[in-house]
């Protein structure tokens, strides 16, 4: 298969979506791999080190997007990347579609098969594609929280594990995934009180076990989130619904008598967020401010630490990338039910249901497309 990698365009992403170690796999397998120019040169791989490992290097995405049959990225495509899909190519990036009407309507036009990272499972019904970006952003979350919380990022001026004789900032953690666990693990190391909630009891379970009372887990209720969002210094959004949209848990409402100069970190802002204040924000202008409320919203948070985050990312997407270019995309779907269950859009059809329902868009189940890629 002739396997494409194209520059990340969106703003301040440096990731990339093959390293060279996963091109090596590639081509030590009989495939051909095309790379944009410079498109690892962010994180420190120069077009010499892709090279070496046996890819060509091309001038320009509309080249790789031309030539190639599947492409692997990292980021959803932009819209100057989706008008370059063609019907006989395989994409398979994040896509994040429930939120994002027109890039699904792009995707339909387009006729590609579209695999997300983000909705791959495995045999726990856990999603490992997307585990190691929310591991990462459940980390920088509270390093951002603790930035933002400063005065001169219009916080309230609160140092997050706080002194001997000053107690520390209360951090509220919403929702005990995998953002939640990592946001939970670093504010716990750096000294803040912490609260988890989350529906799921075993979860709760987990975290006491883990964590004992240096941190408060409990139930998530309406009740419970209103009482301890209004008392908090740093919420963090972990919430997660595979595929669809995030449910908008801290509302309008909430944030209007939150304390002033407080922190949101909705880290579920790539699946619409879940405070209902929230926008998409970018690394170059990653906050605004609702009724005194400093919200971090942007949407790639994981860009910031590109390095780190490709070489997290070609872990777990490598397998698969190699079963799509050993079988073809539908051998390895049909042979493969988790990686089946990340098509999202196939033949100008929406494979998701949750995608479809976000959006009111015709449905047919993944399986059903099959005979048609």
């Amino acid at each position: 298969m002739l396997v494409g990698v194209p520059k990340e365009i969106k703003n301040h992403e440096y990731r990339v979506g093959l390293t060279p170690a996963a091109v090596k796999e590639l081509t030590d397998n009989g495939h051909q791999v095309i790379v944009e120019t410079l498109a690892g040169a962010g994180i420190g791989f120069s077009n010499e080190d892709y090279e070496k490992v046996g890819a060509t290097i091309l001038a320009t995405a509309e080249e790789v997007f031309a030539k190639a049959e599947m492409i692997v990225k990292v980021k959803e495509p932009q819209a100057i990347e989706r008008a370059r899909l063609r019907a006989d190519q395989v994409l398979f990036t994040y896509l994040h579609l429930a939120p994002d009407a027109p890039q699904t309507q792009d995707l339909i036009n387009s006729g590609a098969t579209c695999i997300a990272y983000e909705t791959v499972t495995d045999n726990s019904g856990r999603l490992p594609l997307l585990a190691p970006m929310s591991e990462v952003a459940g980390r920088m979350s509270i390093q951002a929280g603790a930035h933002c919380l400063e005065k001169a990022q219009d916080g309230r001026g609160v140092l997050l594990g706080g002194v001997p004789g000053v107690e520390p900032a209360k951090v509220v953690i919403i929702g005990g995934g995998v953002v939640g666990q990592n946001a939970a693990a670093m504010a716990v190391g750096m000294g803040a009180e912490v609260v988890v909630l989350d529906r799921s009891v075993d979860t709760l379970r987990k975290l006491d076990d883990q964590y004992g009372n240096r941190i408060k887990a409990v139930y998530s209720t309406q009740y419970s989130i209103e009482e301890h969002v209004l008392s908090a210094d740093l919420v963090i959004g972990g919430v997660l619904l595979p595929g669809a949209a995030a449910p908008k848990l801290v509302t309008r409402d909430h944030i209007s008598r939150m304390k002033k100069g407080s922190v949101i970190v909705d880290v579920a802002i790539d699946q619409g967020g879940c405070v209902e204040t929230s926008v998409a924000t970018t690394h170059a202008e990653p906050t605004f401010i609702v009724d005194g409320v400093v919200h971090y919203c942007v949407a790639n948070m994981p860009g910031a630490v590109a390095r780190t985050s490709t070489l997290a990312l070609n872990n777990a997407t490598l397998p698969f990338v190699m079963q799509l270019a050993n079988k073809g995309a539908r051998k390895a779907l049909t042979d493969n039910a988790h990686l089946l269950n990340g098509l999202n859009v196939a033949k100008g059809v929406v494979t998701c249901e949750e995608v479809a329902e976000a959006q009111n868009l015709p449905y047919r189940s993944a399986a059903e497309m099959l005979n048609e890629i």
